[in-house]
C-alpha cells in the first residue's frame, strides 16, 4: 500500500459515524460532507477559499477608498497589480504569526489595549458594546479578535527579526541629506500631535465633564507623562493608535484657533485645552520647521525613517523566504504564490481508495485543520 501524503485532499471531508451502528454497517451509514476548500497549506495551517475570497474584498475596498475620484480604468488597473501578491500575503501572514507562536510571543494584553483603542474611537461604552457592533457587520467577534491579534504578532515578530538588525550610521544619514537637500527646501509648517475628546450631541453637563477630563489630561503632561501613551489611552480621535500622531501643517491647513497657538510654540511644546466645534484637543508640536533650508538636525530623523523603510521591505522579504524554505507550503492548482521558493517540491495530492481511507479510520482519528482568516 502506497504511503499517504501529509497533504490532505483539496476539499476536506468530515465523516459522521453512529455509534449505535453495527461495525459491518458503517459504510454504507457514512455521508462525507463538505467543509471549505483548501487554496494552500502553510505547515499545519491552510488558507480557505473563503480567506482567500475575504482578502481579495478587503483589496477592493481597500483600492475604492484610496482612490476615491480615480476613473474605473486606474482602479482595474490598481486591483490587476496587487492582486497578484494576494495569496502570497496571507501565505506571508501565516508564517509570521506560526513563527511568533514557536518564539513563545504573547500579545494578548496588547489585544485588550486594542479592541479599547477601538471602543473609544467609536464612543461605546464598553467591549461588549462593541463586540455587538462588530458582530452587526457581519463578522464574528472571534473573528474580528483574531484579526487584531495576528497583525499584532505579525508587527512583534518582523519589528523582532528583521526591524532590530536593520542599523543606520550617521555618515550614512549625511551623505543621504547631501543629495537630496532640495527635497529639504520647504515652507513653515509644524510637526502635531494630539489628544482628542470629543463632545458630539452632549449636553452643557457632559461637556463640562469632558472639558474637566481634558484638563486632568494636559496636567498629566505638564507633569511629565508620556504625551503618546495617554493619546492611545484616551484619544478619542482617528490617531490614537498612532500616539495621536497628526502629521505636518503649514500656514493655512489649521484652524484658525489652532494655527494662531501652535504656530507660536516651538518643538517639544504642549498646547493647553482648545474647545473645538466637535471637541476638546490638546496638541503637541513635534518639531517646528522654519521656512528655508532645513539643517540637517531638523530632519535627520525623517532621513533615517526613510533609510529604514527603504531596507526593511527587501529584509522582510529575505526573512520570509528563509522562512519558506524552513516551512512546508503547497499551493492548490488554479492558484499562484508569487514568492514560491525557486526549486519547491510540488507535492500532489493522491485521493485514498475506500478500503485505505476505511483502514486509515481505524488506525486514528482525523484531525481538521484550523482556518485561519485575515
Amino acid at each position: 500500500m502506497k504511503k499517504r501524503s501529509l497533504l490532505f485532499r483539496c476539499t476536506v471531508t468530515l465523516i459522521a459515524t453512529f455509534t449505535l451502528a453495527p461495525a459491518w454497517s458503517l459504510r454504507a451509514q457514512t455521508k462525507p460532507v463538505l467543509v471549505e476548500e483548501i487554496v494552500a497549506r502553510v505547515n499545519n495551517d491552510i488558507v480557505t477559499l473563503s480567506d482567500f475570497q475575504k482578502a481579495d474584498a478587503q483589496l477592493h475596498q481597500e483600492i475604492a477608498q484610496d482612490c476615491q475620484n480615480c476613473p474605473p480604468e486606474k482602479i482595474e488597473a490598481e486591483y490587476s497589480s496587487r492582486s497578484k501578491d494576494l495569496l502570497r500575503d496571507l501565505i506571508d501572514q501565516d508564517l509570521l504569526v506560526q513563527r511568533a507562536k514557536d518564539e513563545g510571543i504573547s500579545v494578548e494584553t496588547a489585544v485588550i489595549k486594542r479592541l479599547d483603542e477601538v471602543r473609544k474611537q467609536n464612543n461605546l461604552g464598553t467591549l461588549e458594546d462593541l463586540e455587538k457592533a462588530v458582530e452587526s457587520t457581519g463578522l464574528a467577534w472571534e473573528d474580528y479578535k483574531n484579526q487584531i491579534r495576528n497583525n499584532l504578532l505579525t508587527q512583534e515578530v518582523i519589528r523582532h527579526e528583521v526591524g532590530s538588525r536593520i542599523s543606520i550610521g550617521n555618515d550614512e544619514v549625511k551623505a543621504y541629506y547631501d543629495a537630496h537637500k532640495s527635497e529639504f527646501v520647504r515652507p513653515e509648517q509644524v510637526v502635531l500631535s494630539e489628544i482628542f475628546l470629543t463632545t458630539g450631541k452632549m449636553s452643557p453637563e457632559e461637556v463640562e465633564a469632558v472639558r474637566v477630563k481634558a484638563e486632568d489630561l494636559h496636567e498629566r503632561i505638564v507633569k511629565g507623562a508620556d504625551f503618546a501613551e495617554l493619546a492611545r489611552r484616551y484619544s478619542e480621535g482617528t490617531t490614537a493608535q498612532q500616539g495621536g500622531e497628526l502629521g505636518s501643517f503649514q500656514r493655512g491647513q489649521l484652524a484658525p484657533q489652532l494655527e494662531d497657538v501652535v504656530f507660536k510654540m516651538d518643538r517639544g511644546q504642549i498646547s493647553g485645552v482648545t474647545q473645538t466645534k466637535t471637541g476638546f484637543e490638546i496638541l503637541k508640536v513635534e518639531d517646528h520647521f522654519q521656512a528655508g533650508q532645513q539643517p540637517l538636525e531638523k530632519v535627520e530623523t525623517e532621513i533615517m525613517n526613510r533609510l529604514y523603510q527603504k531596507r526593511m521591505e527587501p529584509g522582510l522579504r529575505d526573512f520570509l523566504a528563509q522562512l519558506r524554505e524552513e516551512s512546508y507550503v503547497t499551493v492548490m492548482p488554479g492558484y499562484t504564490d508569487s514568492a514560491a521558493v525557486a526549486g519547491a517540491t510540488i507535492i500532489k495530492e493522491v485521493a485514498p481508495t475506500p478500503d485505505t481511507a476505511q483502514k486509515n479510520r481505524k488506525k486514528k482519528k482525523l484531525a481538521l485543520p484550523k482556518a485561519t482568516g485575515v
